[in-house]
């Protein structure tokens, strides 16, 4: 067995899944200059249901240029404005959240801003509240979704529009869970830290971004079920958190399973047999 780097290995990977067809593309395509991974947050959405913790999805656009059609968390890059300081915020401290992520307590702060704001922004879902006990309880009022409009289109800070409502972001409700690298070879590259959270009580999701054209709410068993029959298209680091949720029954659980170090995954490209797969530990290794 090779990898992509066309060095050798005995072992056989714990966890493989088959490469793309542009996944194959885009290694053929790569000439060795590795495009740097941008900073990015992800927010795995949970809530409590009859079948077993559920998960939301977002499905995107087919016309658009990254994981297009793919069934994905809601996320995104960190922006210029993610880094202000003296952002509104109670819980763990950008210091805290720096041992927690592995990172400056600078970028450590914007991550968990980005995560907020992204999951605001796709989602309606906002992970603020007046004081420490509390949390905004009906984001469907016109100014909060007049906010959310500009916050996407980049006219308003979160910070901005945290002050502005008297609001302070509640970085407690955040969960570290994974850390996840775009492999080498791909052009378009993102240095990701996933969070966990539950849905805060009184929530829904609110309209589509612009980037999708679904919604879709699945337990967490059942989406690691369907994305490995090919039933539900999804990129490998959302199948494997899906898996590494399954054994979770409650979203009171999240924060004890969430309490142990952070695990960072680089999936390579590997060959075995004539055939190109991405290696990636096991869920159960979470």
């Amino acid at each position: 067995m090779n990898t992509a780097d066309g060095s050798a290995t005995g072992e056989r990977p714990n966890s493989l899944r088959p490469l793309s067809s542009r996944g194959i593309e885009q290694l053929a395509e790569f000439e060795g200059n590795t495009v740097r991974a941008r900073d990015a947050s992800t927010v795995v959405l949970l809530r409590n249901a009859p079948r077993g913790l559920e998960t939301l999805f977002l499905r995107r656009q087919t016309s658009m240029a990254f994981a297009a059609g793919m069934h994905v968390f809601p996320g995104g890059g960190v922006q210029q404005s993610d880094t202000e300081a003296d952002m509104p915020w109670i819980g763990p401290s950008p210091q805290i959240w720096s041992g927690i992520l592995g990172c400056p307590p600078e970028l450590a702060r914007a991550l968990v801003v980005a995560a907020v704001r992204e999951t605001f922004e796709e989602t309606g879902v906002l992970f603020a509240g007046p004081d420490q006990a509390t949390v905004v309880a009906d984001t469907s009022t016109a100014a909060l979704q007049d906010a959310r409009i500009a916050l996407e289109a980049k006219q308003l800070s979160l910070r901005e529009f945290l002050l502005a409502q008297g609001l302070v972001l509640r970085a407690d409700l955040l969960h570290a869970w994974a850390h996840w690298i775009t492999p080498a070879h791909e052009p378009r590259r993102f240095d990701t830290r996933f969070f966990v959270a539950a849905l805060p009580k009184g929530q829904r999701i609110g309209a589509l971004p612009r980037e999708a054209d679904r919604t879709l709410w699945l337990s967490v068993r059942a989406a690691a079920d369907a994305a490995r029959a090919g039933e539900l298209e999804m990129m490998a680091p959302t199948s494997h958190t899906c898996r590494s949720l399954a054994g979770l029954a409650d979203v009171d659980e999240l924060a004890a399973a969430a309490a142990r170090p952070l695990v960072t995954i680089q999936p390579r490209v590997v060959e075995i047999a004539g055939r190109r797969y991405l290696d990636v530990p096991p869920a159960h290794e979470f």
